[in-house]
């Protein structure tokens, strides 16, 4: 018996190479005369955002631009956003690049219109809205932030954050495989393992809003990706490669959208506040020991998903023997692709691991979700494994 749920995206997606360059068209409907880009100092320096800007002014718009995003964006860097946002009288909001530039965007669409304090809009449906119009542009193939109605950033400089609400879903996602072209092989492999986690987690969630519509562009995620990521990681320019991944990217954010992820990112997050490790690469760490400690209740639930990724593992009739395979390669898949697979090579020692252990533990909204209950031990054990 399908039991209920709610399944909600963005407005409208398009994807298409070069659809960057078209924007004054596919997003006429919702940018008014002042749009405000939000980005960062590497998609400018490789010109990313000039597609964009170029249509918006040959089209007559007053353009502004904040470009100083950073990694785990602190919540001083969003205030100053914000700041220019209004400042520009923005009347709509494009975010361009990662996870984090697309993240901040979210922010800025919503306090620079409601005025209202993040401190009151952490959580699950705080925000209070209303909102500027909102478009995402990913230059990455792995948060899936424009069908995401997430935003993480830093706060106290460790401590991750989020704002959930469908408020942040934006009105236009711009899927341009274009702009994935010249991603760094290891960016690319550490946002395509990122996404993979995305889907691997919202298929096991133990949310009660776990789906059948989740489940199924899960699954078309990991088949893409899988499929795809090492190409990409290992022919850069090949357009069909980047647009499979950026396709399989946001599949994933759909998913996880609704059947929220787990204990991966719990364990993740504190890696990233407290260590400055990229999002993608802090997942990739410990992605393959949670799911050894999943496996004890989630044997099943993983075998069907593997022969997604590795379509070998289907010859495996032993649910659990297929599911502890498919941890195992997915760390070989990390090792292959150039990622660090343990954390003392980010310099994590094991005097660091109770500190990381606490910190996790403080992620319940993600740990309800997971399909095996953690306690603190439990955790410490799995950063002890992955050390």
């Amino acid at each position: 018996m399908i039991g209920a749920f709610s399944f909600n995206t963005s407005q409208r997606i398009v994807f298409e190479a070069g659809s960057a360059s078209k924007i004054d068209d596919h997003a006429a409907f919702c940018l008014g005369p002042r749009p405000f880009l939000v980005t960062d100092p590497g998609i400018v320096s490789l010109g990313l955002q000039q597609p964009c800007e170029k249509a918006l002014s040959d089209a007559g718009y007053s353009i502004g631009r904040y470009s100083d995003v950073v990694a785990d964006p602190p919540r001083e860097l969003v205030d100053r956003a914000i700041q220019q946002a209004v400042a520009h009288n923005a009347s709509s909001i494009i975010g361009i690049g990662g996870g984090s530039s697309l993240d901040v965007a979210k922010l800025v669409a919503l306090v620079a219109c409601s005025g209202e304090n993040l401190d009151g809009a952490w959580g699950i449906n705080n925000a209070l809205g209303p909102r500027l119009p909102l478009v995402l542009i990913p230059t990455t193939a792995g948060t899936g932030s424009e069908v995401t109605p997430i935003s993480i950033i830093t706060v106290d400089e460790e401590e991750k954050r989020g704002v959930v609400s469908p408020l942040l879903l934006p009105d236009l996602a711009i899927l341009d495989p274009l702009l994935t072209l010249g991603l760094p092989a290891h960016v690319t492999a550490a946002t395509g393992i990122d996404a993979m986690v995305h889907a691997i987690e919202a298929y096991a969630s133990k949310s009660a809003n776990n789906n059948p519509v989740s489940r199924t562009l899960a699954v078309e995620a990991l088949r893409l990706l899988g499929a795809n990521i090492e190409t990409a990681v290992f022919s850069p320019r090949n357009e069909e490669a980047r647009g499979a991944m950026l396709l399989g990217s946001m599949l994933a954010g759909m998913a996880f959208a609704n059947s929220p992820v787990a204990a991966v990112h719990a364990l993740a997050y504190p890696i990233g506040g407290s260590f400055h490790v990229p999002h993608g690469l802090s997942n990739a760490l410990v992605l393959p020991h949670v799911l050894e400690f999943n496996n004890a209740v989630a044997a099943d639930t993983y075998a069907e998903i593997a022969p997604a990724v590795f379509p070998d593992l289907v010859g495996i009739s032993d649910t659990q023997v297929r599911a502890e395979t498919f941890a195992r390669r997915l760390a070989e898949l990390s090792e292959k692709l150039g990622l660090q697979t343990r954390l003392r090579d980010l310099g994590i020692s094991e005097a660091d691991l109770p500190k990381l252990a606490s910190d996790a533990m403080k992620q319940t909204r993600l740990l309800i979700n997971n399909p095996r209950d953690l306690s603190e031990k439990d955790v410490y054990e799995i950063y002890r494994a992955a050390l």
